[in-house]
């Protein structure tokens, strides 16, 4: 058949077909490509965002971990600059322990269940140590070293470190009458006094500590015996409250001439459960507590010296430290118990701290701080919450439900008794004033008489130290 021109013209329509086709089929797979690039990137983009928060969460729990090890000075130094330096304690308790013929008990056992042995007997150490906070410094071969007081300071480390070493000799007792066997013994030694500590190592970097404690204790766990906690006269005289202590004389002791040393023989019965010496019983940690008071009391007052806004000429440093003393003084007149006053204490000192955050709703911040900061310093559950219920208690007007919440109730209004009552007045009038809570002062007055008028002293002790001067007050105010 004879290709015409209308076959010619049909067929260039056919190619231009195509053509299009294949255009429009290239811009869409070049589309779907596209799509496909920036599903792809989407979805790394989610890896990476993944894998960052892994990064951080691990750097984060690193960094916790450097602080737990270090402190927080160090710590940050060393993420800025890659060291630490050397930091100084004023109190640390060194503790050393030995393993005594350690070499006599390596000749008759093997090499393996000689090291399965001494690796129980370190994680029962290690264990103990960590429940009293205290830091694990090295082991090396058969000697066990640690410390307290650093890298965190407290007054606490003397009690806790022979506190330590008593645990540690139980479970040594325990171990050996589960091998039947006598074999391991230790001897201990302890100093307290001043160390200098810091990272050591280019490679494998390792927490130390240096200075003449460390040498003492290590001359304490040389000059004792199997079986014995021997201490300095130094940490005598702190924890000789909390142990029966046996006084060995004067000793020589290698480059340190005499030296008076003395056995730990047990807990003091009185502290201990079932009076036997060997496990503390509540009225030991109560006490201890009241030592961490301490350490706390120095916390917060600090703090609020620092950071109280201006402007808080009555609810200032002043005030707590007024509140501080005077629950001592009526907790300690009405009776209470050693663990009531460390209640009351507690939250005197931190019934305030809320106007570091808040003026008008301050005692609910308060109640917050509280609830944070003391699990961190050993407060139990039970404790908190009564510490909360205290702070509440100053809430005006007040309605106190117990002893305790009178005593603490007392204290707080104890000024309105006091001689100095006018000047501490007048400067509850200028910060009330400067926030537009009070007008002119003779509106200031007809507040003071109102609210004195309707207050009253709860506990004998401050109704018999207070009342007469109040009523003197309120008469002055009532004739201006």
């Amino acid at each position: 058949m004879p290709i015409t021109a209308t076959h010619i013209a049909l067929t260039a329509l056919d190619w231009a077909l195509l053509l299009a086709l294949a255009l429009l089929s290239l811009t869409m797979a070049g589309q779907l490509l596209a799509l496909a690039h920036r599903r792809r990137q989407r979805r790394l983009e989610l890896v990476l965002c993944r894998r960052t928060e892994q990064m951080l969460r691990q750097g984060s729990k690193a960094h916790g971990l450097l602080q737990q090890a270090v402190g927080h000075e160090a710590a940050e130094q060393m993420l800025h600059t890659g060291r630490a330096s050397a930091q100084k304690f004023k109190m640390v308790t060194v503790l050393f322990a030995d393993i005594q013929g350690f070499s006599h008990i390596a000749d008759r056992i093997d090499a393996e269940q000689l090291l399965d042995q001494l690796d129980q007997l370190y994680f029962h150490f290690d264990t103990v140590v960590k429940k009293h906070g205290i830091e694990k410094i090295k082991t090396i071969g058969d000697a066990y070293m640690c410390a307290g007081g650093i890298p965190h300071k407290n007054q606490t480390n003397p009690v806790e470190v022979v506190l330590v070493a008593l645990e540690m000799m139980e479970r040594l007792k325990q171990l050996n009458q589960q091998k039947g066997t006598g074999a391991w013994e230790l001897r201990m030694g302890i100093d307290t006094g001043p160390v200098i500590a810091g990272m050591v190592g280019q490679t494998r970097l390792a927490y130390d500590i240096w200075g003449s404690t460390v040498n003492v204790a290590s001359r304490m766990e040389a000059s004792s015996q199997a079986g014995r906690i021997n201490i300095t006269e130094n940490t005598f005289l702190l924890v000789r409250d909390f142990f029966d202590c046996q006084h060995r004389g004067r000793i020589p002791t290698k480059h340190k001439g005499d030296m008076r040393m003395y056995f730990v023989n047990g807990i003091k019965p009185h502290l201990s459960v079932d009076g036997l010496g060997v496990q503390p019983n509540d009225q030991f940690f109560v006490e201890l507590q009241l030592i961490r008071l301490a350490d706390l009391e120095e916390l917060v007052l600090d703090k609020l010296e620092r950071e109280l806004p201006q402007g808080l000429y009555y609810h200032n440093l002043k005030h707590t430290i007024d509140v501080c003393n005077q629950v001592e003084l009526i907790g300690r007149a009405e009776g209470v118990t050693r663990e009531e006053l460390l209640l009351l204490r507690t939250a005197a000192l931190l019934h305030d701290t809320g106007h570091l955050v808040d003026y008008d709703a301050h005692e609910a911040m308060s109640v917050r701080l509280a609830q944070t900061i003391l699990p961190k310093h050993q407060y139990t559950p039970e404790q908190i919450d009564r510490v909360v219920e205290l702070i509440w208690a100053t809430k005006l007007p007040p309605k106190p439900r117990n002893t305790l919440e009178m005593i603490m109730c007392d204290a707080d209004l104890e000024y309105l008794g006091r001689p100095d009552y006018p000047p501490v007045a007048d400067a509850l009038y200028r910060e009330l004033h400067e926030r537009g809570r009070v007008g002119t002062p003779e509106e200031w007055t007809q507040m003071q008489i109102k609210f004195i008028e309707g207050h009253r002293y709860f506990t004998a002790t401050a109704h018999r130290q207070c009342e007469a001067n109040k009523q003197l007050h309120l008469n002055t105010l009532k004739m201006r």
